[in-house]
């Protein structure tokens, strides 16, 4: 097999419901306010799914942008690879209705679970394929219906977390070129699994009425312990992404960072001495996508001319698992 291939960024697409909550829609349904939620998120408004929608329908939607963008067709994919710990089912996989969505014959499709850092999980497992000669084209996407799992009677987490869908098209690469992936680092620390998770559903707490009851198949975190890892979590894999490439802060030209907080945002870039307007932010207008963020972000930044051919890219994620991690690209 062949190892010394290149992986190139071929397409990005991004879907978002057209359903808008805002935070003043918010403040009739918990106690809260439209001051308090931007001081301590940054968070504006959030898009939902619409009644019966599930996240396969919008990973679709997604989908389709970019294998237009990428200039393929669903039968030019080798594999299928969805970030998402929303699937529409326990099982099958997001990717297997994605792949019978698409027509795609017979081709590898499965789902990651990496909570906030699912696409940049997927999209660097999916490197590995093409760099190894597995396969040619591959289609990597972070969809989250979080509506769905959030508790709208809980106001510290009600406001955060909004829906969507973003992918990439990524291809083999003879060598260097635009939408080069120059470097990656994944991590994880199952040993903060507890700071933000999902107690019932699941084979330790099945589901009953007890569960139900109380509203145990909703998302529960400590933003605390979770601010301080995603801060620095940040500052470290942008170092260690410099050390990988040999390169300097001032050579990258754009990072695209997990859209999780304002706070948190703020607080790695003042800390790495970055400039701010070097940043992407769109959480104002979508919330916490979790696996979704970046890929829409990027999509955003492809289609309103945010990213220039050169740019060098850096997108870093961070999330529940506790999982981390980071992706530098040549654009």
């Amino acid at each position: 097999m062949c190892t010394d291939r290149n992986v190139e960024i071929a397409g990005t697409g991004s879907y978002l419901p057209d359903r808008i909550l805002t935070n003043f829609d918010l403040e009739k349904m918990v106690e809260t306010n439209d001051e308090w939620i931007v001081q301590r998120t940054g968070i504006s408004e959030r898009r939902m799914k619409a009644d019966g929608q599930a996240t396969s329908d919008m990973a679709y939607a997604a989908a389709v942008k970019a294998l237009e963008a990428a200039e393929l067709k669903p039968k030019d994919l080798n594999l299928i690879i969805v970030g998402t710990v929303t699937p529409d089912s326990p099982f099958p996989s997001v990717g297997c209705h994605l792949q019978r969505m698409l027509g795609t014959p017979f081709i590898p499709a499965f789902d990651v679970s990496a909570a906030c850092t699912g696409f940049l999980f997927s999209m660097c497992t999916a490197a590995q394929f093409i760099m190894n000669g597995a396969c040619e084209n591959a289609l990597c996407i972070g969809a989250e219906s979080l509506s769905a799992i959030t508790d709208y009677q809980d106001r510290n987490t009600a406001v955060l977390f909004g829906d969507g869908a973003g992918a990439v098209v990524l291809k083999a690469a003879s060598g260097p070129g635009s939408g080069s992936i120059l470097t990656y680092d994944l991590r994880t620390d199952g040993a903060g699994g507890e700071l933000m998770f999902i107690p019932g559903g699941g084979s330790r707490i099945p589901t009953s009425q007890e569960t139900v009851e109380k509203r145990l198949h909703y998302m529960k975190l400590h933003g605390k312990e979770i601010f301080r890892f995603a801060v620095e979590k940040f500052i470290e894999q942008m170092d260690i992404c410099l050390q990988k490439t040999g390169l300097s802060a001032d050579d990258i030209d754009i990072i695209i960072p997990h859209q999780v907080n304002i706070r948190i945002i703020d607080a790695a870039v003042k800390k790495l001495g970055f400039p701010i307007e070097k940043v992407l932010i769109n959480i104002d207008r979508y919330g916490n996508t979790s696996s979704a963020s970046i890929p829409i972000a990027l999509d955003e930044a492809v289609r309103h001319g945010k990213l220039r051919k050169g740019d060098t890219v850096l997108m870093v994620a961070f999330g529940a698992g506790l999982t981390w991690g980071s992706v530098v690209v040549k654009y």
